[in-house]
């Protein structure tokens, strides 16, 4: 029989991460005894070997490592059911937007006048994506071509240019436009790195940063610069100056949700900011 318990997914994910039983049953608040057993019993019903066991502690095999992955992926997404389950009898949708997004957007479609009750959610650049699947939140604001986007049904809401903040003293921060290049290549001033959708960071000089608050301290102190969505410059700083990026790619902003998602409350708050876009 192949099929899996949740319970041997943890047992399993816990020994697997820490590569230690006695440490994995302390985590899982379990006796060691009970948790070797569970594996091993686990082993011979998929008829492979999981763990190498040695006397500092164990080492996945290739079939482990598949499990792993596959324990992590499967109980997430039993968490995410639990929490969408909890949350079916609740009117009130959760909306996730990373804080330095257009806040003049975000409160139209709120004030709109056939929206359902919605709980903000503020999070970092790129983490409303894990949000949506995780069961945090129910619709989420993103960026096309920046956000991942994979798995979510969307509607377009703006598009919009990109633009340069800059430290207000700066001798850039003077002009009326900038191009790509221009801003790509300021050796006392190297563009900010934002994750990548796996979570790595490009190659390059600029400092690596993921929130709001990071960026713009290091731009004030001029150790950076950033591209970034018009409208996204609502956390500015006195000592940012905000200049057009002429040839950067337009950005459009989506309502993001996920496709298997059958909530009422969810498709009035499309409806309602659809309604909204059409009539801007």
């Amino acid at each position: 029989m192949d099929d899996l318990e949740t319970r041997e997914l943890r047992y399993f994910a816990a020994v697997a991460e820490e590569l230690h039983f006695g440490r994995a049953a302390e985590r899982l608040g379990i006796a060691q005894p009970p948790l070797s057993r569970a594996i091993a019993q686990l082993e011979r019903r998929l008829g492979v070997q999981l763990l190498e066991r040695n006397r500092r502690g164990v080492v996945l095999t290739e079939p482990g490592r598949v499990l792993l992955r596959e324990s992590r992926l499967a109980l997430a997404a039993v968490a995410a059911a639990a929490r969408r389950t909890r949350r079916a009898g609740d009117s009130q949708l959760v909306l996730a937007t990373k804080a330095g997004a257009s806040h003049e957007l975000l409160q139209r479609i709120l004030d709109a006048p056939d929206a359902p009750p919605v709980e903000i959610l503020l999070c970092e650049v790129g983490e409303q994506a894990g949000l949506l699947r995780d069961g945090s939140a129910d619709v989420a604001i993103m960026h096309h071509p920046y956000d991942d986007l994979a798995g979510f049904d969307t509607e377009s809401l703006q598009v919009e240019g990109q633009v340069a903040i800059l430290p207000a003293a700066h001798p850039l921060a003077a002009r009326d436009t900038l191009t790509l290049a221009e801003v790509s290549d300021v050796p006392d001033l190297p563009i900010a790195r934002w994750p990548r959708l796996d979570g790595s960071y490009p190659d390059g000089p600029g400092p690596e940063a993921r929130t709001q608050s990071k960026l713009a301290q290091l731009v004030a102190l001029g150790r950076t610069l950033l591209v970034i969505p018009a409208s996204s410059r609502a956390w500015q700083w006195p000592e940012h100056v905000a200049v057009p990026v002429v040839d950067a790619p337009d950005v459009t902003t989506m309502l993001a949700w996920p496709s298997t998602s059958r909530s009422p409350e969810v498709a009035a708050l499309v409806r309602a900011a659809v309604a909204l876009r059409v009539e801007s």
